[in-house]
């Protein structure tokens, strides 16, 4: 399972304490399936504000420590907690941390985790990170993200609306210097099954084309946006022919796509 024993029991466990405001995001809201690809370090709780950050952490310790977890703080400043929490002979490391509010989609109310990241803003924040730093993680979670929820073009097209100091053409710039991908770093990574870092490297070079070709045929009136295909019901990367799509745009908790009538 992508999630460790230890790992899928504390989550379950905190679900309790979880809110629209409150929600698993990171590596293990990507790979919490059982057929995911990669086992995730740790479990991330995002928050829309600083304070909430601090309250969530205070009920979340409670409930650990009711469990018989050991809860040891490593890092704690405004905005962000860290702590290895262990049981028995097991352990994990938890984070809480403050994100913008700023969303494509609302949460997503999880039977087993409580509320969680929707797949397209797990997929927008996953490469806003990978720009921002080179670790090979990252990588191999936006190939994953890339073929299961929007290709990467789509994805960079829309992650300009959230941060707009990048353009997809920037954003592109910048995932072209990562993708570092040697044997022996993807070894040191805990995989379901192994990856091979010659098609990891040419998965990623396939994207980068494919996704430059997207940003450049796109209206720059729609910058910042995803593309809902109601007929699908789904987002979509269109084609420059396609006019069965909405422009979405985000906001402050996410918005549904909108359904207009024809």
């Amino acid at each position: 399972m992508p999630l460790t024993a230890l790992q899928k029991s504390l989550a379950q466990l905190l679900a309790a304490n979880r809110s629209p405001d409150s929600y698993l995001a990171g590596g293990a809201a990507i790979h919490f399936e059982p057929q995911s690809a990669r086992y995730s370090n740790d479990l991330d709780y995002f928050h829309d504000s600083v304070e909430r950050v601090a309250q969530a952490f205070a009920s979340d310790r409670e409930l650990l420590v009711q469990a018989g977890c050991v809860v040891s703080v490593e890092m704690s400043q405004p905005g962000y907690l860290r702590a290895l929490v262990s049981r028995a002979h097991d352990a994990t490391k938890i984070e809480w941390a403050h994100d913008s509010a700023w969303r494509f989609m609302p949460t997503v109310l999880d039977a087993e985790l409580g509320y969680r990241l929707h797949p397209i803003d797990l997929a927008v924040n996953k490469v806003l990170t990978l720009a921002g730093r080179d670790e090979l993680r990252d990588l191999v979670d936006t190939v994953i993200l890339c073929r299961e929820v929007l290709p990467l073009g789509a994805l960079c097209w829309a992650a300009a609306g959230k941060d707009p100091g990048f353009t997809p053409t920037s954003l592109l710039e910048m995932l072209r210097r990562r993708g570092k991908v040697r044997s022996e770093d993807l070894a040191r990574l805990h995989f379901a099954a192994p990856w091979e870092a010659t098609a990891l490297k040419t998965a990623w070079l396939a994207l980068l084309d494919a996704g430059q070709h997207f940003v450049t045929t796109r209206p720059p009136e729609e910058l910042g946006c995803l593309y809902y295909a109601p007929a699908l019901g789904k987002f979509v990367e269109p084609s420059p022919r396609d006019t069965q799509v909405i422009p979405h745009h985000g906001r402050p908790g996410g918005v549904l796509p909108a359904i207009l009538d024809v």
